[in-house]
């Protein structure tokens, strides 16, 4: 599997952004794992709809996945209560 191009939904860069720092940090790790394999152990597909779903502690991050490009498009980052709304 070769390496994805990561993109991030300028939204979700400002989601990031009010996310605290330690919390922040394993998220961009995490995201930053995808372009290696954007099918993780613990990623699950959203139903409805061609999203995924990856958890970090109490955060979600919601993205989709061009394979025919090899990019993974990051959508939205929020606190589990309110990620789906």
């Amino acid at each position: 599997m070769g390496n994805y191009k990561l993109k991030i939904k300028p939204s979700a860069l400002k989601e990031l952004e009010k996310i605290p720092r330690n919390d922040s940090k394993k998220i961009i790790n995490k995201i930053k794992s995808l372009a290696h394999n954007p099918h993780p152990v613990g990623s699950e597909k959203l139903s409805g709809s061609e999203k995924y779903r990856i958890r970090q502690g109490n955060y979600r991050i919601i993205y989709s996945i061009e394979n025919n490009a090899l990019i993974v498009f990051v959508i939205k980052i929020a606190h589990r209560k309110d990620v789906y709304k």
